[in-house]
Parts: structure tokens; C-alpha cells; sequence
């Protein structure tokens, strides 16, 4: 309910008449933070759980490491495209996890991770970034990795947050401040 309540906050950021305003919604990174957090949450809760909470099969997910030399090199479409595509793995590694987990305790945990990533997705077509168009299979996907527990998954969809969607959100032609004195 969260994740709801940030994009419904910056869908009515977007949607006010120009009005001369610091900064996009996204792009207050105390929005990302707060996703942070709860990734950060369900991991814990994630490590403490016993029973019930088991992943029925091995996904794949995106590298987390950023080499920021090959980074500073993509261009802004490009690095989109990676955030993109690591968003949409992690949305079905997390909807895999999700099915699989018995224990109702950890459905709410999960749950708002996966509409964090679902704001965050949709949020990024307002930076004026190119429409992402899912792959049919992971199969092969560059810049991937297989996990096989809800820990690691977990992990990975936190590193990526503080990494790649970060840096992504802070580079982000329309995040940049302009001053037009």
C-alpha cells in the first residue's frame, strides 16, 4: 500500500498544471529510499523465516555489480534499458517467490516489494526514457545470473535498488536541476 501511495503521489505530481516545482517525485530519492527500506525488510524477514518459505525454482536475475566505468560510458537510453529489463526480471523472480512462499506473513512483505517495483517501472516512462519491451525468454539474457533461494533474490533486488536504480534516478536528464536565471 505503500508503493501505492508513491505513485499515486507522483502520478499527481505529473498531472498539476506547470507549475515551477524542485523536482519530480522520483526524483526525491527519499521516494527510492523508502523502497530501499522495505526490500531491506523483507530480506530480514526473509532470514528469520523457517518454514514455508521456499523458492520451487531457481530464477534469474540481474547483476547487481556496476562497473562504473562501462556505466559512465552507456548512454542514458541505455542504461534505462538495463534498469528496465532488471526491474522486469526481478517483477517475475518476485511474483515466482511470491506463488511458492506458504507463509502468509512474508505475502506482505513481498507484496509490496513487487509493487515498488511495479511504481518504479511505471515512473520511469515519466523521465521521458524509451518504452521497455520484455524479452520473450530469459534464456541467455546478458547481464544475468541465477539465484535458487528467496534470500538471495531478496538480496539481489535490494543491491539493485541501491545500485543500478540509483544511479540511474540520479543521472536522469530530468532530474537535473537546471537553473534558468
Amino acid at each position: 500500500s505503500s508503493g501505492l501511495l508513491a505513485l499515486l503521489l507522483m502520478v499527481l505530481e505529473l498531472s498539476r498544471p506547470s507549475l515551477p516545482s524542485p523536482l519530480k517525485p522520483i526524483c526525491d530519492l527519499r521516494v527510492l529510499n523508502h523502497f530501499i527500506k522495505e526490500a531491506r525488510d523483507a530480506e530480514a524477514a526473509m532470514k528469520v523465516c523457517r518454514e514455508g518459505c521456499l523458492l520451487s525454482e531457481s530464477v534469474t536475475v540481474p547483476q547487481t555489480r556496476v562497473d562504473f566505468e562501462v556505466w559512465e560510458n552507456k548512454n542514458a537510453s541505455e542504461q534505462a534499458l538495463e534498469v528496465q529489463s532488471g526491474l522486469w526480471l526481478l517483477q517475475q523472480a518476485l511474483n515466482l517467490l511470491r506463488a511458492s512462499v506458504t507463509n502468509t506473513q512474508l505475502h506482505s512483505y513481498i507484496d509490496s516489494c513487487i509493487n515498488n517495483l511495479l511504481s518504479l517501472s511505471g515512473v520511469l516512462g515519466t523521465l521521458n526514457l524509451q518504452e521497455y519491451s520484455p524479452p520473450t525468454s530469459t534464456t541467455g539474457l546478458e547481464g544475468t545470473w541465477i539465484v535458487s533461494s528467496p534470500t538471495e533474490l531478496l538480496q539481489v533486488h535490494l543491491n539493485f535498488l541501491r545500485g543500478k536504480v540509483r544511479l540511474l534516478l540520479l543521472s536522469a536528464q530530468a532530474c537535473q536541476q537546471h537553473d534558468v536565471s
